[in-house]
């Protein structure tokens, strides 16, 4: 019971930081949006990665979900926000799943998570830290091209505007640290 009691306390703690962290994201605070990709942003991959089965589309989904995080900060309301952010995640997901014509309706996992209570958990063992130790293993020029995509909120076709580089080398170098930071975060998130 307890123990029950303490993960509840520690889900809660992680909903009423991002509902701060999102007070300062309509700021238009970068520090803050950060602090929140830092915190959500493998759970939003996990959910894409099962849902979609293909590292890149769950790549791209996850981009997707905090750019329109950063873009419309207002579509959160209140409440938990991990329980939303997954539910975002989800939805994305199957929208890239039906667009993209990957496979059929009928061959949907039939373990997408209906109870939130799942991601919650999720959502309260992830640790930032690793995730900035990844981060900044990677080379300046994939690091750079994800930050200005998660955290400036800019397009591939942007990014490749502002540094000079071909949009196929901005797109290579993200998907390459993106590959990077998930082999180096394999196995820091309880599961």
């Amino acid at each position: 019971m307890r123990v029950e009691l303490r993960k509840a306390a520690n889900i809660a703690d992680v909903s009423d930081d991002a509902e701060r962290l999102m007070e300062r994201v309509r700021a238009r605070d970068a520090v803050a949006f950060e602090q929140l990709y830092d915190e959500h942003h493998r759970i939003v991959w996990s959910i894409a990665m099962r849902v979609l089965g293909e590292r890149e589309a769950a790549e791209d989904v996850t981009q997707a979900v905090f750019m329109k995080l950063w873009n419309a900060p207002e579509r959160f309301v209140g409440g938990n926000f991990p329980g939303w952010l997954a539910r975002v995640a989800r939805n994305r997901a199957l929208d890239a799943l039906r667009s993209r014509s990957l496979r059929s309706t009928e061959e949907l996992p039939a373990s997408l998570p209906e109870d939130e209570r799942l991601e919650e958990l999720a959502f309260a063992r992830l640790d930032a830290g690793h995730i900035r130790r990844a981060l900044a293993t990677l080379p300046p020029e994939q690091r750079n091209a994800i930050e200005l995509g998660f955290f400036g909120g800019l397009t591939h076709e942007a990014i490749a505007a502002r540094t000079g580089d071909p949009l196929g080398t901005v797109k290579t170098r993200i998907r390459s640290g993106l590959r990077k930071l998930r082999t180096a975060l394999d196995g820091k998130i309880e599961r």
